[in-house]
């Protein structure tokens, strides 16, 4: 079977010369963190991943680059599992990145865990600063909630769904994230959901994962379109 065109991961660098400096790069990254009993750990890598490659499968502009999988998420601490590495190096870690990416028309750091947005943020103000061609996109659902919910478990049943336990969603942490911000910015995840599920994903379902996603591979292909056109 022949590899995705759009893949970095799988062109050599002569194939990669012939096209790279008309391409976007997209850069998906997550996190390797606990999402509640029945979402495995790198839930927000494969969704990023998932919008990345919908959008490329789309454009003959538009590259993806292997994900990034670990990302901020101190706030999951106490859950087995959960590999962080702060926001200090992960924004060094995505500030060389696209440093290095120079051969590219532009860059996006398309993010998949809510956790990594101030560095996110922090290293596409340094790189645009150096008049580098850089943009940060965030896969957020407005009316979703916040994390291993209704709008997570639905994604994965879209996207992954043998990596899915089912027989094991349970609800969490149902207060708005509003009400539960205070806690979480104190304690964490494990101070307000012992489960850490912040949301309740008993109802959700592949086809609403195909909805969630095609709204989030149209705002990114939006963005692109910002990027490339004239």
């Amino acid at each position: 079977m022949s590899s995705p065109p759009w893949s970095v991961a799988d062109q050599t660098w002569i194939e990669l010369d012939a096209v790279a400096s008309n391409s976007v790069l997209l850069i998906p990254f997550g996190s390797t963190e606990q999402h509640g009993p029945h979402l495995p750990l790198d839930t927000d890598t494969r969704i990023a991943c998932a919008v990345a490659a919908t959008v490329a499968q789309r454009r003959a502009d538009t590259l993806v680059a292997p994900p990034v999988p670990y990302g901020s998420s101190g706030e999951h601490a106490g859950f087995a599992g959960t590999l962080s590495i702060g926001h200090a190096a992960l924004e060094l870690l995505l500030t060389e990145l696209v440093r290095s990416a120079d051969v590219f028309r532009a860059v996006v750091l398309v993010c998949g865990h809510g956790g990594n947005a101030e560095a996110m943020q922090r290293a596409t103000a340094t790189l645009t600063a150096e008049g580098r061609s850089t943009r940060a996109w965030f896969a957020s659902i407005p009316d979703g909630d916040a994390h291993a919910g209704h709008t997570e478990t639905s994604l994965m049943l879209a996207v992954a769904p043998d990596t899915v336990r089912l027989d094991q969603a349970v609800a969490g942490a149902t207060a708005p994230l509003s009400e539960l911000m205070p806690d979480l910015r104190r304690a964490g995840v494990l101070a307000v959901s012992p489960n850490g599920v912040l949301g309740d994903p008993t109802g959700a379902s592949a086809s609403a994962g195909h909805q969630f996603l095609a709204r989030l591979s149209a705002d990114l292909d939006r963005l692109v379109d910002d990027l490339v056109t004239p």
